[in-house]
């Protein structure tokens, strides 16, 4: 009798697994968007606390309004995509491992599906998309590790400077690590940080095809010849080409 429940009790929890990943790779776009950020003090300077105490969700209009823009020239209408500031938090996610195993990446990742079940308050309210937004002082940290995020469980862990001077780059960041989650994927080099063409253009098919003049997104740089690029000062210096709209569910 008790095994025939545990045996039952198992394969509900398989089933809300299954269905939670099937709605992660299945999103409806139809439905309102509701990103929550949760700003963390990652090293714990007071010149980190004091820019994380003068955030505002109204400095996000403009990538809201770029995602709107963007999903509408794809969609025919504009997705409904809304940003939401949430608590300031006290921990920091874990940490991505430094050699990317398999192992290692699948533990990682429930350590970090983990630590997202723990900082769950009701106050929170629900949200589509979780963003841990880890600052730090650029006088203390000048290279900022890799973000990552997660399409499962739709959360995203995110580095960035605790600086107005960086706040347009902090964006393209998020933003990157944003759409993330919802299956695009990084169109660059990994072994040199170059765009891949075709993917990673945003206008693939300009004649003459260099300089180009904007990056797309999931690959981070304007490409400027074959072998340099530039990164994009601001969100609006980038796109999100076709791929990407594809790998989103937009096309």
């Amino acid at each position: 009798m008790w095994k025939k429940i545990r045996i039952l009790c198992l394969l509900l929890v398989l089933l809300v697994v299954a269905v939670n990943a099937w709605r992660d790779q299945n999103q409806d776009w139809n439905k309102p968007i509701i990103v929550l950020l949760h700003p963390i003090n990652a090293d714990g300077r007071s010149n980190t606390q004091n820019y994380i105490n003068t955030l505002n969700i109204n400095n996000l209009n403009s990538a809201q309004d770029y995602l709107k823009q963007a999903s509408l020239q794809y969609r025919g209408q504009p997705i409904a995509l809304y940003f939401k500031q949430g608590r300031e938090l006290k921990e920091l996610p874990p940490k991505v491992p430094e050699q990317a195993s398999l192992l290692n990446t699948v533990l990682w990742s429930l350590k970090f599906r983990f630590y997202a079940w723990q900082q769950r308050q009701s106050s929170d309210g629900t949200a589509t998309v979780t963003l841990y937004l880890n600052y730090y002082d650029p006088s203390q940290t000048q290279i900022l590790k890799h973000s990552t995020a997660l399409q499962k469980g739709k959360i995203g862990s995110v580095n960035l400077f605790a600086s107005a001077a960086h706040s347009q780059r902090n964006t393209m960041v998020m933003v990157h690590e944003l759409l993330h989650t919802f299956g695009a994927t990084d169109k660059y080099d990994l072994s040199t940080g170059q765009p891949i063409y075709p993917i990673g253009y945003a206008d693939p098919n300009q004649q003459p095809l260099y300089p180009q003049r904007q990056a797309e997104l999931m690959a981070g740089y304007v490409p400027l010849s074959q072998s340099k690029s530039k990164m994009p000062e601001s969100l609006q210096q980038t796109r999100i080409n076709e791929i990407t709209a594809i790998e989103l569910g937009w096309k």
